[in-house]
């Protein structure tokens, strides 16, 4: 069942405020666990802060040069609940579907290898005959 969560800036460490560089979603983006939403920026560096949770954007609460500290609310995410699992099995078909129609670009990728192994030889002869 879809649940609607607030995405928050964690803990950012001894700085009461920083402010946003980039925002890096849209209202309406579906997002994955872990996935970058902002990039926060302290005199010392810049952070990435990642979603708590996977599922789709509805409403976007920053802007950039927004100033932001520890508990602001980011955004607001609708989980995806039982249709995550489903996307995922459909996304790995399609891999294993890709993989399956596309064995040229292997045979490419070993003529590369062997193109860099006869020039790698030459190279090494050369520098016993010196």
């Amino acid at each position: 069942m879809a649940e609607l969560i607030e995405l928050k800036v964690p803990d950012i460490g001894d700085f009461d405020e920083v402010e946003i560089i980039e925002v890096l979603v849209a209202v309406g983006d579906v997002v994955e666990e872990n996935q970058d939403l902002i990039t926060l920026e302290s005199d010392k560096a810049a952070m990435e802060i990642p979603a708590t949770h996977a599922g789709v954007i509805t409403a976007l609460n920053v802007a950039v040069g927004d100033k932001v500290g520890e508990g602001a609310v980011i955004a607001t995410i609708e989980t995806l609940g039982d249709a995550a699992p489903v996307a995922t099995e459909a996304k790995e078909e399609k891999t294993a579907t890709v993989a399956q129609a596309e064995p040229a670009p292997q045979a490419a990728v070993e003529k590369k290898v062997d193109v860099v192994v006869e020039a790698a030889v030459p190279f090494a002869t050369d520098t016993k005959s010196g």
